[in-house]
């Protein structure tokens, strides 16, 4: 387990998600998914939030830099798995907090997991429109009299990482935040098929699925390019 820096993002190498899980629950910070966007888009604002949690290999550009740094053992660790591996490693010991998605979505979501992991502690539960300071303050109160072990939250970049970091200010433990993996977990959202997934090309699917997404690839490929020529 190491940590490397590009572009000044500290990235932290696991050998394997369950080493990541192990770990998290013993730091007790914010784990944040790496992907080239949050590399390329780097400011001093995200590395000193990511850097003060643990920025864990999320995407194929994350993960090409790190081998090109000689790092061979680590391996990729979608987020959208993660979360359940976290919830399977204990979730009789441990409580858990979730927010974020559509109503429609997280009701969806609590009682899947309750049917897929019986005797789950779900402690609470919110979705993710909390636009007002007011409406932040009574849900960041709420986390920290609850004290829950694990808290998911899926609002997406960089407004999660934030959110999570003003609740980690208030109550210890272990955060993550999941973007759509919510709408993902219960049907509303596709994923690839694991044929795709599993040849780390989640990314031309989700293209060829999405072409509006054409010039978020553009950037991948720009990543790349500057990974071949050793800026990174």
């Amino acid at each position: 387990m190491k940590k490397t820096y590009i572009n000044g993002v500290q990235i932290w190498s696991f050998d394997s998600r369950w080493q990541l899980v192990n770990y998290a629950f013993k730091a007790k910070r914010i784990l944040i998914a790496i992907n080239s966007e949050k590399i390329l888009h780097a400011t001093d604002e995200t590395c000193k939030l990511i850097n003060n949690n643990i920025g864990y290999v999320d995407g194929i550009g994350a993960l090409w830099a790190l081998r090109k740094k000689g790092l061979k053992d680590v391996v990729k660790i979608p987020g959208c798995e993660l979360w359940l591996d976290i919830i399977r490693s204990g979730y009789l010991k441990k409580t858990f907090y979730l927010i974020g998605g559509k109503q429609e979505v997280i009701d969806a979501t609590v009682s899947k997991l309750r049917i897929e992991f019986p005797g789950i502690q779900i402690i609470n539960y919110h979705n993710g429109y909390i636009e007002s300071e007011e409406k932040i303050s009574l849900l960041i109160d709420d986390v920290a009299v609850r004290k829950p072990d694990v808290v998911f939250v899926g609002m997406g970049s960089p407004k999660q990482e934030l959110f999570m970091e003003k609740m980690q200010r208030h109550h210890e433990a272990v955060y993550q935040g999941l973007g759509g993996s919510f709408d993902v977990y219960t049907g509303y959202v596709k994923r690839a098929p694991e044929w795709w997934v599993k040849n780390n090309l989640e990314w031309a699917y989700r293209l060829m699925k999405q072409p509006r997404r054409i010039k978020r690839q553009i950037l991948l490929l720009r990543f790349f390019w500057l990974l071949l020529l050793n800026r990174y």
